[in-house]
């Protein structure tokens, strides 16, 4: 679980320091948590595909539920998708680490923070930065 709560750091770094909805706190425990999960279900279940399918589809539609509270619509732009995303992001890097699938964990992980630091400069190059923002 430490695994998953270092990879999900640098993510909720930057939306903490760029101010764009949760943060520091949220990323990392969404990871820690449904790391947890999936190891809880494993450890009552064992490798029965059934049970740990159900758990994941669980964790989904909630992590699902967390994500929609951080999309805000303000008149016609809708501002937190990049967070909601993120959100789910997190849960996928616990859920991999849970699976002893580091290296899709870090994966995502990079992928995450790259495009997060990375797309906002690039959305203001090209007069973007109106929508799908933080």
């Amino acid at each position: 679980m430490a695994v998953a709560y270092l990879i999900a750091l640098p993510i909720g770094w930057d939306r903490e320091r760029s101010g764009d909805g949760v943060g520091l706190r949220t990323f990392p425990l969404v990871a820690v948590a449904s790391c947890g999960y999936l190891l809880l279900a494993t450890e009552i279940a064992g490798t029965n595909a059934d049970v740990q399918s159900r758990v994941l589809q669980g964790l989904l539609g909630g992590i699902g539920f967390i994500g929609g509270g951080a999309i805000l619509k303000e008149g016609g732009a809708v501002r937190g998708t990049a967070t909601a995303a993120s959100i789910w992001n997190t849960a996928a890097i616990g859920v991999a680490v849970a699976f002893d699938r580091f290296e899709i964990a870090l994966i995502l992980g990079l992928i995450n923070f790259l495009t997060l630091q990375w797309s906002k400069p690039m959305k203001r190059a090209v007069g973007a930065d109106r929508d799908d923002t933080g």
